[in-house]
């Protein structure tokens, strides 16, 4: 009998122009210049596939984030960028952030079905339903919509989304040029969806892909996005400060998809962390430090008012944080507003030093240290059930990617946490994850 697989960890890079670190574009490591160069996001994912990571995610938001005065703000189109990436790149996944509450569903179905057929089965799409009003009011709204209706709007899209790409049963193309037979028009069928929110057609213009479905990655940790997730993510992106919290989370939507017919397994949990390494620990700290010197306050006096949905401006950088409305009262990211919320008052924080704190990973865990210190991190925690991976959030770009790809990797590997070698090439067999079987394949059988 064969000795069931180790379990091993999942790594994913988010890459964020010149690093996560709101003072990265001042560093000397960084390159604020390249954030509209492909070249720069080739060779990222190219040090990230050398390290045999998972994937690379691209965050993305239809409005200017925070103030373009004081950091490298701004830039590339995911899925756009992703195309070309994956033109140089052989087995990385290619992640890319799309919005459900501005975006159409046959528009977005058919972007990442292409994606996923441009690069051989490597897309994935982080499903978000946008968090601020400044985006609502580049498509024509005054204000966001409310956020229990953008998650109604998000699970009908899915739905719709889902259909698009069974629309093509994968024998459908049967390229009979004897008999001028292109596709099996028996399997292609209509998406033929009238809801509350979408009226779609279909079927979809673009044969089912590789994966057939993109894999599916979440983000939100409030209450609907829980839900959501426990519904229909593969994978959650997740920020958590402590080990208890993330251990609590990871066990809550883990078993929340049971009321789904779903397993634990099905989904992966993967918390974020903004590694600052060093070869010493002195070093990572005195790199910890350059960065937090090098903030603008203003700048993060203005990323604070808005997870806070309270604007900060002139209040006292020593004094405490104001008065906070409920998380019920926020309508942008609830969970990102308790998390800072519970983190100032955990530690009796000022504004300034809460800023400080939140400069490298804006409510993600950050952690300075040596390579092995840092491996030690990840290892407590994926032990620990709190996580099955981790969102590999790199400070400065591109030199903390590199970093970490040289020397925490190799310790991984030492460890037997990590892989030695790609095992898949799709993205879905990087995750550990099954092909979705078409639903009407199904029906016919």
């Amino acid at each position: 009998m064969t000795a069931p697989r180790r379990r091993t960890l999942h790594l994913n890079a988010f890459l964020m122009n010149a690093g996560h670190h709101d003072a990265a574009w001042r560093h000397p490591g960084s390159s604020p210049e390249r954030v509209t160069d492909l070249r720069y996001f080739q060779e990222l994912a190219l040090t990230a596939e050398r390290g045999l990571l998972d994937s690379v995610f691209l965050a993305d938001g239809l409005a200017l984030w925070g103030k373009a005065r004081h950091n490298a703000l701004g830039g590339f189109e995911p899925l756009t960028l992703l195309s070309a990436v994956a033109a140089v790149t052989q087995r990385i996944g290619l992640i890319a952030t799309a919005s459900t509450t501005f975006n159409e569903p046959y528009h977005l179905a058919r972007k990442f079905a292409s994606l996923d057929h441009i690069s051989g089965g490597r897309a994935g799409w982080n499903i978000v339903t946008s968090g601020t009003a400044d985006e609502a009011r580049n498509f024509g709204r005054e204000e966001h919509l409310e956020h229990r209706l953008r998650y109604e709007r998000a699970a009908e899209f899915l739905e719709v989304a889902t259909r698009l790409w069974d629309s093509w049963e994968d024998g459908a193309v049967v390229l009979d040029k004897e008999r001028g037979v292109y596709a099996d028009t028996g399997r292609i069928h209509p998406a033929a969806h009238r809801g509350e929110h979408f009226g779609v057609a279909g079927p979809l213009n673009v044969p089912r892909s590789p994966q057939g479905y993109p894999l599916l990655v979440q983000a939100g940790s409030s209450e609907d996005g829980r839900e959501f997730a426990a519904r229909y993510a593969e994978a959650v992106f997740t920020a958590q400060q402590t080990l208890a919290d993330a251990q609590a989370f990871y066990q809550d939507v883990k078993s929340r998809a049971a009321r789904y017919g779903r397993s634990g397994d099905d989904i992966v949990v993967l918390p974020g962390i903004a590694p600052v390494i060093g070869s010493t620990e002195a070093e990572a700290k005195a790199l910890e430090r350059e960065l937090t010197e090098l903030q603008v306050p203003e700048y993060g006096l203005a990323q604070l008012s808005g997870m806070l949905g309270v604007d900060l401006t002139g209040l006292p950088l020593d004094g405490p944080l104001p008065d906070l409305p409920e998380e019920r009262d926020i309508n942008g990211n609830k969970s990102r507003f308790t998390l800072v919320a519970e983190l100032a008052r955990r530690e009796d924080l000022t504004l300034r030093e809460l800023i400080a704190r939140l400069g490298a990973g804006r409510g993600h865990r950050v952690y300075a240290g040596t390579p092995e210190q840092i491996a030690d991190q990840l290892e407590e925690w994926f032990t620990g059930g709190a996580a099955d991976g981790f969102n590999i959030m790199a400070p400065v770009l591109p030199t903390g990617l590199t970093d970490f790809v040289d020397h925490v990797v190799p310790e991984l590997q030492r460890r037997g946490l990590f892989r030695t070698a790609y095992e898949g090439g799709t993205l879905r067999e990087h995750y550990g994850l099954p092909r979705p079987a078409n639903r009407y394949a199904g029906a016919a059988a």
